[in-house]
């Protein structure tokens, strides 16, 4: 039977390893998969990944399955519904600005044919990044393209998605892959 070796980063928790196995790293191309990570990845501006993993179905409870176009027709009413639920980050500026996001998101949308050819608008020769990473704790946190990506989202009107943020969306999305490189799953 083969050893299974993971990224130091997720440690035991069933959670974190379900998700490192399965979804980390990940090349995503479904435009419905990138606005989930988006709307999850803004939610964790200032706390830990985990803390979302663990609410990330009272986000698809609360944002209608992360389908972008119903996001983005919520009012006010649906935002103070949203609030009261406990199964997310109640904070109303993250909130509010996730239904922005996701009206900003349909706009891409209709100038690059998709959020995935946006995204990868930015990147080398339009592929993912391969990184060799020897130890996650040495893994950077930015890159000329998530710099590059968040400076435009800003100014399309994006708020919870600053270059940090956006390197960890890249990661989670599959364009870069920083698993270890004796990771089973790179």
């Amino acid at each position: 039977m083969a050893i299974v070796k993971r990224c130091g980063w997720c440690g035991n928790d069933p959670l974190y390893m379900e998700y490192h196995d399965k979804e980390w790293g990940k090349t995503v191309t479904d435009d419905k998969i990138l606005f989930e990570f988006l709307v999850l990845e803004a939610a964790q501006a200032g706390l830990s990944w985990i803390t979302i993993l663990r609410k990330r179905e009272g986000y698809r409870r609360n944002f209608a399955n992360f389908n972008v176009e119903k996001v983005a027709s919520f009012t006010e009413t649906d935002i103070e519904r949203i609030l009261k639920d406990p199964g997310i980050i109640r904070n109303r500026n993250k909130v509010k600005t996730t239904v922005t996001n996701a009206q900003i998101f349909i706009t891409i949308q209709q100038e690059f044919g998709s959020f995935y050819q946006y995204l990868y608008a930015f990147m080398p020769n339009g592929k993912p990044i391969q990184h060799i990473v020897k130890d996650y704790k040495h893994v950077i946190t930015t890159s000329p393209e998530s710099d590059a990506i968040a400076k435009d989202l800003k100014k399309r009107g994006v708020k919870f998605f600053g270059s940090t943020i956006c390197y960890a969306y890249m990661q989670a999305v599959g364009m870069v892959n920083d698993h270890e490189y004796d990771c089973t799953f790179r």
